[in-house]
Order: C-alpha cells, then sequence, then structure tokens
C-alpha cells in the first residue's frame, strides 16, 4: 500500500470522491441515519455535490485509486472566531486501522493556519468520536440537531495546533 495524499483536481478524482463519501455513508452511518435519507443519498447525488465542492478537498490515492478525503476551511460557528475546520473525513471501510485516516487530518490541519480546528460529529457516532479523540479533539459542549431523515444529535470537538 503506497498511499500519495494530494488536492483534488482532476474530474475522475472528483468522481472518486464521490464514491468515497457515497459509501463511507451507507457503511458508517446504516445504524444511525434514517434508512430513507440514506437510500437519497444516491452515488449521482455525491458525485454531483463532488463537483460543486472542490475547494479545499484533499484526496488519498492508493495506486491511482481515491480510497479517502478530508475537507477543511474556514470555521463559521460564530462563538469560535479564527478557527479552522474540518469539514468531512472518510475512508472506505478496508482501509480502517491503517493510519489513513490519520494522514489525512494530519495533512488537513497543516493546512490550516488558525490556533484552534473544530469539527461536528454525529453523537451517536463513538468510532469516529474515538479516533478524534486519539488525535486529540475533545468535545467542547456544543450541540446541534441535523434533520438527516430525522433529527440526530451532533456535536463540535476542537483542538489546539
Amino acid at each position: 500500500m503506497t498511499i500519495i495524499i494530494k488536492p483534488m483536481e482532476t474530474d475522475d478524482e472528483v468522481r472518486g470522491k464521490a464514491f468515497v463519501h457515497w459509501r463511507s455513508w451507507h457503511e458508517a452511518y446504516s445504524v444511525i441515519v434514517d434508512r430513507r435519507y440514506l437510500d437519497a443519498l444516491t452515488l449521482d447525488k455525491c458525485v454531483e455535490i463532488a463537483f460543486r465542492w472542490r475547494e479545499n478537498v484533499l484526496i488519498a490515492l492508493d495506486e491511482g485509486k481515491v480510497v479517502g478525503f478530508a475537507g477543511y476551511g474556514n470555521c463559521t460557528d460564530e462563538d469560535l472566531p479564527n478557527a479552522g475546520e474540518l469539514f468531512a473525513l472518510y475512508v472506505l471501510p478496508e482501509f480502517y486501522g491503517t493510519g489513513l485516516g490519520r494522514q489525512l487530518t494530519r495533512e488537513a490541519l497543516s493546512r490550516l493556519s488558525q490556533p484552534k480546528v473544530c469539527l461536528w460529529v454525529l453523537k451517536d457516532n463513538h468510532r469516529a468520536i474515538r479516533f478524534y479523540e486519539k488525535y486529540g479533539f475533545r468535545p467542547d459542549g456544543r450541540e446541534k440537531t441535523l434533520i438527516l431523515g430525522t433529527p440526530l444529535q451532533a456535536i463540535r470537538m476542537v483542538i489546539s495546533h
């Protein structure tokens, strides 16, 4: 396994990112998110999203195939001024436990100049929360409701870097 992490550039990379998005959601959220919401999140919809959101996306390539991605940028939470945000971090299930998530996180954080970085994670996504805690993110007490077919709680986690 030789992983290359780089900015997403080509249309093929955008489509690869869309596949990772689609498959990851259907794998990671199958017991958390309403089935109807997941059924509506088709691969075509993920492709459409990926072509609209091309900025600040890193992809992980294994032998030329997109196997993970991270999206990052400025945090828009009013109570956390001058912070960055990790908007998305997904890897294909067969890459769980390989260190790929840490590599993508490290590279995304290196591109943010803010002293603090936040992310939002579903409260019931215990696997992701454990991953972010191992990386140094900590819940800061903020929560919000996301409507993903049904209302779900998300918690904000923050790291100083």
